[in-house]
């Protein structure tokens, strides 16, 4: 497609993980200039919802924790091959992510805790007769049948009170109410995990912070090659020529406030992430609770685009629910081990394993992470991190008698330390920790009921130079709210807008598998 790949330009709406990567695809499989590649992005750091900041004084804060997956991130670890560590010369990010991960391996020996404050017996997945037809049925159905179901529609009231609903749900964030489509690729997509979800052993974590750990070597990897950021930089609007192609004729956007347009040249590209699942967070502190936002830039942008052209989708389908799409988390920086030693002792967990623990009888569906410290590059040895999230976060606590989204940090560890019965260390805790809870009005909007053409193509039918990447966009069988959806819709729309004829990792299918067949129908009787 380029006749001469230095004198065109691409331009990446969006700063996050496929943004990044489909700059790297750019530099190191199309042999493309870094000085003509442009990621705009909103926010004054890149990374999208890979995010990890703050300090020892004021706290630190990750929106959301991103569990990887070996087996199923095919194009994520082709890519991080490519990337050099920052820390370890001579390793790339992928080989210094297995190395920690071999080192700190996870594995959870209390995965769901009851309202006693005990350890649940989790080797029966609870399931009866009718749940495991209904499961079977949900697999064999062809997608196009399922259409805008939701998971309550297939399953009864037995099922979302399984061992199984329990572990699933808060290790991927469903809720009864999400698409039935999405569910059934979950369990396609990650059958193999079905026989350990309650130890949570295929879990592949970095050493940080996913920002620090993904987005910094990743940047640091373009900067070196020339790629142009242009941070605080709103993409408003795009221009389409006249005609029944989809051809960008010219980017609009807002730069230190001011309304600027950027006209395209004839073989130019622009790469666009359509939605965000953290778009309109707000954060709160100790002493107060986060706001409730509502659509910003990224939801804007799209149903204007949308308006303009078919084909590029529906935005409205997930990003006007946010009654079903919100939910709370909250990072909690502790200035000495007390509640580490603490959960150690209780969980059985090893110190560093990153294992979730869900109270499964919490009226708010509340979960923590214990990740290996310290999970900042800028955290000193004595403070310790960790992060959780609450799925009904508008139902009232069991101990604290608010909604969890009306509670400020100090009443959410109140919450949490009641579901632990730590009650003699409670004040103890409190008055050395900081707890920021952060609303995401968004986060699971991807998993919303949808039909096809909700979500656009990659490269939508008629388009000339235009692509759609990240988490709102359609790639058949793969699921979202995975680096690894970031990541190959990078590549494909990379590839295809370039006309390369290379190949990507294809989808891992473990249903064809017999023994992870064997092992999942097993699994299910337990």
């Amino acid at each position: 497609m380029f006749a001469d790949r230095h004198t065109h330009h691409v331009y990446f709406v969006g700063g996050g993980i496929a943004s990044l990567a489909g700059a790297a695809f750019l530099i190191r499989d199309c042999d493309f200039p870094g000085q003509n590649i442009h990621v705009l992005e909103e926010m004054k750091v890149l990374g999208g919802s890979n995010d990890g900041a703050g300090d020892r004084e004021r706290g630190y804060v990750i929106r959301g924790g991103r569990m990887l997956n070996d087996e199923t991130y095919e194009n994520t670890w082709d890519l991080l091959r490519s990337i050099p560590s920052i820390d370890h010369p001579g390793l790339s990010v992928r080989d210094e992510i297995i190395a920690f991960d071999t080192a700190h391996q996870t594995h959870s020996n209390a995965r769901l805790v009851n309202r006693d404050g005990q350890v649940v017996d989790v080797t029966s997945m609870g399931f009866d007769m009718t749940d495991r037809m209904a499961m079977v049925k949900l697999i064999m159905a062809p997608e196009e049948s399922l259409g805008t179901a939701r998971i309550n529609d297939w399953f009864g009231p037995h099922f979302f009170k399984t061992n199984f609903w329990y572990m699933w749900a808060t290790t991927f964030a469903f809720q009864p109410w999400h698409s039935a489509v999405e569910f059934k690729r979950y369990m396609l997509r990650f059958m193999h995990e079905f026989p350990r979800i309650h130890t949570l052993e295929g879990v592949t974590r970095t050493p940080y912070n996913q920002y620090d750990s993904l987005i910094l070597p990743l940047q640091k990897y373009l900067e070196k090659h020339g790629v142009d950021f242009s941070l605080k930089c709103t993409v408003t609007d795009l221009d389409f020529r006249e005609g029944d192609e989809i051809t960008v004729t010219r980017i609009h956007y807002l730069k230190d406030g001011e309304p600027q347009v950027l006209d395209l040249g004839e073989d130019d590209l622009v790469i666009v992430t359509n939605g965000s699942m953290t778009e309109g967070y707000s954060l709160g502190s100790m002493h107060t609770a986060p706001k409730l936002n509502g659509k910003g830039s990224s939801w804007q942008l799209w149903e204007r685009i949308a308006a303009k052209k078919p084909g590029l989708g529906r935005p409205s389908v997930f990003a006007d629910h946010i009654e079903e799409s919100k939910w709370e988390s909250f990072t909690v920086t502790c200035q000495d081990s007390r509640f580490f030693d603490r959960m150690e002792a209780f969980s059985r967990n090893k110190a560093g394993t990153g294992a979730l623990v869900t109270f499964k009888d919490s009226s708010w569906f509340m979960s923590i992470v214990l990740a290996h410290q310290p999970h900042f590059r800028n955290q000193p040895e004595h403070v310790k991190v960790f992060w959780g999230y609450g799925l009904f976060p508008d139902r009232v606590g069991d101990y604290v008698p608010k909604k969890m989204s009306d509670c400020t940090g100090e009443e959410i560890l109140t919450e949490l330390l009641h579901h632990l019965h730590f009650e003699e260390d409670m004040e103890a805790i409190i008055s050395t920790a900081n707890c920021i809870p952060c609303m995401m009005p968004f986060i699971t909007s991807q998993f919303m009921p949808r039909a096809i053409g909700d979500r656009p193509k990659v490269i939508p039918d008629g388009s000339t130079n235009l692509a759609f990447i990240g988490q709102f966009c359609e790639i058949p069988d793969d699921v979202v709210f995975t680096e690894e959806y970031s990541v190959r819709t990078a590549r494909m729309a990379v590839y295809g807008l370039l006309g390369l004829n290379k190949p990507i990792a294809p989808i891992n299918q473990y249903q064809y598998d017999i023994r992870t067949l064997l092992q999942s129908l097993v699994t299910s009787f337990r």
